[in-house]
């Protein structure tokens, strides 16, 4: 008997330690509201419950994994259980397999691991949380000792909002990739709810301000927050104030559980979280069809009835292949007008290009290897000009554009009759590839046996491999093409830190910037850079990189050539009776390059930090579109590292406090160096200018001092004409006081500098400078002569450290 009493407790206390201690073992279990800190498991633990592991209190939602299209793959989500709606995702972008595990560990981090990698956090470690709870709304916490809210799901939202969720300005819905590869998303900027669509940059389709169907309870006010309730959507400003609500439903139900859904469609749609399928409304986002990017196949036009009809200029869009390749000639592109009485989704939100004829605006386009469309409205003169489009709208009355689409020269002619020929040409076109492919190798082997130029085997080879590596490469010259192309390097552009710049034209008329890469030691670095970076990068405001060289010791970039060089020699010129720039001119200037840093910042894989930002390395074309130039020598982030410690780089009078006092840098250095900019283009002169008077020799401090004085006129260059009501002025003055702030948490955003400046969003009144500006002008400028060298001190007032360091030039 004993030693079955004996038998019995050891069998007890391993259930004991089997159904407490081990996780895996009694994993099956559902937790209801909560669970502690060191829980953890993967999928297959929760097999028997679907993957959900943790439930709110009333059932009605669970956390846990659920499956995706493809049933190897999982999510983490939170879902509601009766109608199996997934009301929040994880892991979107990153998706897992059965045997990878939910961790939340000790520290209070809850986390997803992948192969001993983390794919998503909430990036709460050591932040006082206590337990993990579900909540009856669906909403999943991490909470403090003291009940406080550390974490929630409701402030990170994926595609979809709850009934009481509150969604603020800062967060924002992306929805799932559509059948047309293209996402949409949502978020609150410049004081109104804006939908928008995943193009390079993001192009808005709607607005609760536009859309009728809203009631106004207060007349006025910008949107900062909104949320559901009840049968309606109700939106508030920073006061809690409400100033419109969106009616969805006729149900007036307050315990009824709603959900917008932002589909990959382009729609929002609202379904009602009662029974066991959604009830769905009637009511959706946008109300026309016709007004969403994907409502028909790209470049054909979509009429009510969700009526899709390709113009009948094109005998066929399917073969439209816009814009062209930039390699191309411009004579290889051409514009095909689309027809009359037609609109674009866009042109409400966006705005114009330029104010210009007809005949300016084609010519932009043409001159812009990444305009694939453009729309002209007669009546203003506004142009529009964008990279890639969806459908267009048709049958829309007094819609009074103009709209072209580019494409390769002949790619719009006739398909009939293409059949007959079809084997004739397949001979052509194989025996020609066949040509190619022998003289290439003939001429490869000949240059082989002949070359003079010597070569290490292991870096050649090791450079080869690297360039042969990268994708989407531009054309790779050799030494004597673009020896050939410059004359021999006769008319120089330019010289900076790395380099010399020469004009080259190649046989076919296309005219080239050819920058000789001269440093010794970084030289061979920085031409890998500009290569894999620039290459990959195609935007309206960032100049094009066309080719390459690397050649023995040569290290060649070819880019495209602006006819109207760099900004500084349009601003700075002594002559007054030169050509001046205009108002109108200037304020394009800044918007385009501001367009472009955003698009380093926002829009790269990789964050890229220009650090060189000045009028030097802002380049004009024939139209005085500007383009930035010279980021290959930028410092690359990825989209974990907010802030980076690099070696100094830049030009005096445009670097951030935070290079001269040895703080990390971020891409809110570059904001600092072009708020600079916006300012030397609004005063006509240079930041710093000694023979200025002493309280306008820094041109900064003194903005700053009109700004307090309320001079704000005193501040525009005194030989440009202004009209008197053009606000463009005082927002341009305002935005560039913003970015030039000391503190570089108060510098905008680039995405939000274009937007202040396209009035998109208002421009709140900036501090005033602060102390350490006023240290740094006095140490740093008031030495440097205006053709001395690049000298100042550190945050230690060592002027032998900067002395020692080439900061500026083209690179």
């Amino acid at each position: 008997m004993a030693m079955g009493n004996w038998v019995f407790l050891c069998i007890s206390v391993m259930c004991f330690f089997i159904l407490f201690s081990l996780e895996p073992s009694c994993a099956s279990v559902q937790r209801i509201g909560k669970l502690d800190p060191g829980f953890k498991g993967s999928q297959m633990y929760w097999i028997d419950n679907d993957g959900l592991f943790l439930l709110s209190n009333n059932s009605n939602f669970a956390f846990g994994f659920t499956t995706t299209k493809d049933v190897t793959r999982f999510l983490l989500v939170v879902i509601h259980k009766s109608s199996s709606t997934v009301v929040w995702a994880a892991n979107r972008g990153s998706l897992i397999q059965n045997t990878d595990e939910f961790n939340f560990d000790d520290s209070g981090n809850a986390y997803l691991e992948r192969g001993g990698s983390t794919v998503w956090s909430t990036g709460t470690s050591n932040k006082g949380v206590s337990s993990m709870e579900l909540l009856d709304s669906g909403n999943l916490v991490l909470l403090g000792n003291d009940g406080s809210i550390i974490w929630q799901s409701f402030s990170h939202p994926s595609d979809t909002l709850l009934s009481n969720q509150e969604f603020s300005q800062g967060m924002k819905l992306t929805s799932d990739l559509g059948s047309n590869n293209l996402s949409y998303s949502l978020e609150i900027k410049s004081g109104d709810m804006v939908l928008s669509a995943g193009f390079q940059p993001p192009q808005p389709y709607w607005s609760m301000g536009s859309d009728s169907r809203r009631t106004i309870n207060k007349g006025g006010g910008e949107v900062a927050s909104a949320n559901l309730s009840a049968n309606s959507w109700k939106f508030y400003d920073p006061n809690e104030v409400l100033l419109w609500q969106f009616i969805f439903a006729e149900d007036t139900n307050a315990n009824a559980t709603w959900v917008a859904v932002l589909g990959d469609d382009g729609y929002i749609t609202f379904r009602m979280l009662q029974g066991v399928s959604p009830n769905p409304s009637s009511m959706r986002i946008p109300e026309d069809q016709c007004s969403r990017p994907a409502a028909c196949d790209p470049y054909y036009v979509c009429y009510p009835g969700n009526k899709c009809q390709c113009p009948s200029t094109f005998p066929s869009c399917k073969s439209v292949t816009s814009p062209p390749s930039c390699n191309n000639s411009k004579d290889s592109a051409e514009l095909v007008s689309v027809g009359d009485d037609l609109t674009y989704f866009a042109l409400g939100f966006v705005q114009p290009f330029s104010k210009t004829t007809l005949d300016g605006c084609k010519a932009s386009c043409l001159g812009n290897c990444s305009c694939g469309a453009m729309f002209f409205k007669n009546s203003s003169g506004n142009c529009f000009m964008f990279n890639e489009i969806g459908s267009i709208q048709g049958s829309v009355n007094g819609a009074d554009y103009t709209s072209y689409i580019k494409i390769s020269a002949g790619g719009g002619k006739s398909e009939g009759g293409g059949n007959k020929g079809f084997p004739v040409v397949v001979i052509i076109v194989i025996v020609t590839f066949i040509v190619i492919l022998a003289l290439v190798f003939a001429g490869f082997h000949f240059y082989r046996k002949n070359k003079k130029v010597p070569e290490s085997p292991k870096q050649s080879s090791e450079e080869d491999n690297f360039l042969e590596g990268l994708s989407g490469m531009p054309i790779r010259f050799s030494y004597k093409d673009l020896q050939t192309a410059t004359s021999n390097f006769t008319v120089k552009l330019g010289q900076g830190g790395f380099g010399s710049v020469y004009k080259g034209s190649l046989p076919d008329g296309t005219q080239l910037a050819v920058k000789k890469l001269e440093g010794i030691g970084q030289g061979k670095k920085e031409f890998r850079a500009e290569v894999s970076i620039i290459g990959s990068i195609h935007h309206l405001h960032l100049v094009r990189l066309k080719g390459f060289c690397a050649e023995g010791s040569h290290r060649l970039l070819a880019y495209e050539y602006l006819a109207n060089g760099s900004l500084d020699k349009w601003l700075f010129k002594k002559d007054k009776g030169e050509f001046m720039l205009d108002w109108n001119t200037r304020y394009n200037i800044a918007v385009g390059t501001a367009k472009g840093l955003a698009y380093l910042h926002e829009d790269c894989d990789a964050k890229i930090v220009h650090c060189d930002i000045k009028p030097e390395n802002v380049l004009l074309d024939d139209h005085f579109m500007a383009k930035v130039s010279d980021f290959g020598l930028a410092k690359l982030m990825t989209r974990e590292q907010s802030h980076v410690f690099t070696t100094l780089r830049g030009t005096r009078g445009y670097l951030a406090p935070e290079w001269i006092t040895n703080y990390a840098i971020s891409e809110k250095s570059d904001v600092y160096s072009y708020g600079m900019v916006l300012l030397e283009l609004i005063g006509g002169r240079k930041n710093y200018d000694p023979a200025e008077s002493s309280e306008k020799s820094h041109f900064p401090s003194y903005a700053f001092k009109m700004l307090e004085e309320g001079k704000l006129r005193d501040i525009i260059d005194a030989k440009m004409k202004i009209d008197e009501e053009d606000e463009r002025v005082f927002i341009a003055i305002k935005v560039a006081l913003w970015c030039i702030q000391d503190d570089m948490y108060l510098r905008p955003p680039m995405t939000k500098v274009v937007q202040m400046l396209e009035g998109i969003s208002p421009v709140p009144p900036p501090p005033t400078a602060s102390q350490l500006g006023s240290r740094l002008y006095s140490s740093f400028f008031k030495p440097i002569s205006e053709e001395g060298t690049s000298s100042g001190p550190s945050d230690s007032n060592s002027d032998a450290y900067l002395s020692a360091v080439r900061l500026s030039g083209p690179r």
